[in-house]
């Protein structure tokens, strides 16, 4: 009855992954458009179908890993390294100046050339 040889099981695999990132991580992307994090989810679920179709199960899985790895060295190491714990995001301000936000958490004004002379 179950076959998880199938590119349903690693889409489902996919989504759920997904999933946990945008309940557990999502408050840290609430200054991005819907439709933006919609977009990312699709892709990453494009990614993975693309990748199992071109370069079998054991593609998607070092995909997957890869993917795992990056997420440690940058909430493990860079962001630490900046000055932002990589669990919490704290201090918040400090992780708002990273990603390039105001204080609040609001896009910064985007300034023309030759303004504020």
């Amino acid at each position: 009855m179950w076959n998880t040889d199938t590119y349903w099981f690693d889409i489902a695999i996919a989504a759920f992954l997904l999933m946990l990132g945008h309940l557990y991580f999502g408050r840290f992307e609430e200054h991005r458009p819907r439709w933006r994090r919609l977009a990312k989810s699709l892709l990453g679920i494009a990614l993975v179908v693309g990748t199992t179709a071109a370069f079998g199960r054991t593609g998607t899985w070092i995909l997957i890993g890869l993917i795992g790895v990056l997420l440690l060295v940058v909430h493990g190491w860079w962001l630490p390294r900046h000055g932002v714990n990589g669990w919490t995001g704290e201090p918040r301000a400090r992780y708002y100046e990273l990603i390039g936000l105001d204080p609040e958490g609001k896009p910064r004004p985007k300034t023309g050339r030759g303004e504020g002379r």
